[in-house]
């Protein structure tokens, strides 16, 4: 308890250090309420002020973006914050501040030094000191070059030599040996200089301290143990089995759990595979990875025992939604409640609809090739949705594929995917816009009535009872507005619709639940579940922009 006290109390210093170093610089209130004797007692050139200030404004910045690695605990910012601390101590000497944030940035550096014991979590396996390396002597250079550009093409007389120095030196605010015939042009240089130079530092420390966004890919033997492990018990397990993930087991071999890392976040999905009773050794060896490299530990859409396995682990547990899921021996078109289901598929048939039921290992290379193109055409976003309940690939063995087809073009799809031997798990639902309205209600209906197993499990309906609940008679206030509020932020995301859909086949609702740390985590938790879903999260375009640097 009290390694995490002082971790916290760390962690808002830093924040405060590097905020007191900003308002330093950019405020001009706080130099002159701040302002000693320092610098003119050790007699400081300008050039060095304006330098010292440049340091203190990179370091400012660099300590908040610190913090959030020092509340991770992680070694690294550990380091880089006791360097940044020291300088950022140095230079308040050359900005004239007397006390103030100079003696905070040195209570900062003596509390992380008196605290080392507390930041031991790895680095995160992808954050790469060569490409921070990388990106920083790429805008280094280009600042450098720029500026050289510049004082080559400008009115100055200076030799190759001297605006090469005054290019690197502007990258520090400093100024060099070449003489400006106009103020301007000098205003100019520097600004291009210090724009490089601090973007060089910035991005850089970015590179190395980001969260890990490893490209993780089960390798075939994980797979086939992976395959070893499903059973007859979770409909969800079949999606472990998705490639983008890493895997753990337990010693003795007979559980696993399966993850992604997102933001900072081992995001897991459903249950651990295996048996319930080794359930509790493969979820210990992922939180100990999560500790390693100080990630979130979060499993999302587990059932009802994987939450209470998960809850004996110290995790909350939230109530996300209801999985629909319907039994086959007691499914019917007929009766009154069905009537909105039975007329979708009687018009569909009647305007030259059919279904077809095959399995995957059926279809030929080119059958498959032509689906996985209408499929990807018809997504309709850029991004894959999908995590707990999507596997991310068409023509998996064992998998049926049901389409809808007009006049011999595919004008639907749906694949299931196996839950154990009694049982489907729908993985894709697709369909052509143009096509007319109840082709899924047809293939839905058609594989419910003549498939072999006993239960099949549709869409996740998200916060199904917050819905229901809210358009009941009598609801009260609370209930009615989170009913609203998740209505219109439908217009975004298929909440109701969904839930609307999977009423349609009257299933019996599954209860599905989040397992994550504590409710300080959720909305890091939050950001990792949109974004492995598809649904959100950071911009899709900015992740794909830096992971090319």
């Amino acid at each position: 308890m009290a390694g995490a006290t002082s971790v916290v109390v760390i962690t808002w210093v830093t924040r405060l250090a590097g905020l007191l170093a900003l308002v330093s610089v950019l405020v001009p209130a706080g130099r002159r309420t701040l302002r000693g004797r320092v610098a003119e007692w050790l007699e400081l050139p300008h050039e060095a002020t304006v330098g010292a200030a440049t340091v203190a404004l990179v370091t400012g910045v660099l300590l908040m973006l610190l913090a959030t690695g020092l509340k991770r605990r992680k070694r690294r910012a550990w380091q880089l914050a006791v360097a940044t601390a020291a300088l950022l101590t140095v230079s308040h000497l050359g900005l004239r501040h007397a006390l103030g944030a100079g003696l905070v940035s040195l209570a900062l550096l003596i509390a992380l030094i008196a605290t080392r014991r507390h930041f031991i979590a790895l680095p995160d396996p992808v954050t790469g000191r060569w490409r921070a390396v990388r990106v920083f002597l790429q805008l280094a250079i280009a600042g450098v070059a720029i500026n050289f550009v510049l004082l080559s093409v400008a009115p100055v007389d200076a030799g190759v030599g001297d605006r090469l120095a005054q290019s690197a030196l502007a990258l520090i605010g400093v100024s060099g040996p070449v003489v400006f015939p106009a103020l301007w042009l000098e205003d100019l240089s520097a600004a291009v200089g210090l724009l490089f130079g601090i973007g060089a530092v910035l991005l850089a420390a970015y590179f190395l301290l980001r969260s890990a966004e490893p490209a993780p890919e089960l390798t075939d033997d994980e797979v086939e143990r992976l395959r070893g492990l499903l059973g007859e018990r979770d409909s969800l397990g079949y999606f472990a089995l998705r490639r983008d993930k890493f895997v753990v087991f337990s010693k003795s071999g007979k559980a696993a759990v399966t993850y992604r890392v997102i933001a900072g976040v081992g995001l897991c999905s459903a249950d651990p595979l295996g048996d319930p009773e080794a359930w509790p050794g493969a979820i210990e060896e992922y939180l100990d990875v999560c500790r390693r490299y100080a990630w979130t530990p979060a499993a999302m859409g587990c059932s009802e025992l994987g939450a209470t396995v998960w809850a004996r682990f110290g995790l909350e547990v939230l109530e996300i939604g209801d999985e629909a899921v319907v039994d086959t021996e007691t499914f019917t078109l007929e009766g009154r409640v069905m009537r909105g289901v039975r007329q979708a598929v009687s018009r569909t048939k009647r305007a030259g609809y059919t279904a077809r039921i095959r399995k995957a290992e059926d279809l030929s290379p080119g059958e498959l090739a032509e689906l996985r193109a209408l499929a990807a055409t018809w997504r309709g976003t850029d991004t894959e949705r999908g995590f707990s309940m999507a596997l991310g690939r068409m023509g998996d063995p064992g998998s049926i594929l049901v389409t809808a087809e007009h006049d011999g073009r595919v004008r639907g799809i749906l694949q299931f995917v196996p839950w154990g031997a009694k049982g489907l798990s729908l993985d894709v639902m697709r369909r052509d816009r143009t096509a007319d309205n109840g082709i899924n209600e047809l293939m839905i209906s058609e594989l419910l009535l003549t498939t072999p197993v006993q239960h099949v499990s549709l869409n996740f309906a998200a916060f199904r009872a917050v819905l229901e609940q809210g358009q009941r008679i009598g609801a009260g206030p609370v209930a009615r507005l989170s009913a609203r509020t998740l209505r219109f932020f439908s217009r975004w995301i298929q909440i109701e619709t969904l839930y609307r859909f999977n009423a349609k086949f009257q299933p019996r609702w599954v209860p599905r639940y989040l397992a994550f740390p504590a409710a300080r985590d959720l909305p890091r938790v939050g950001v990792a579940v949109f974004e492995a879903e598809g649904l959100g999260g950071r911009p899709y375009r900015l992740l794909r922009a830096l992971q090319r640097v």
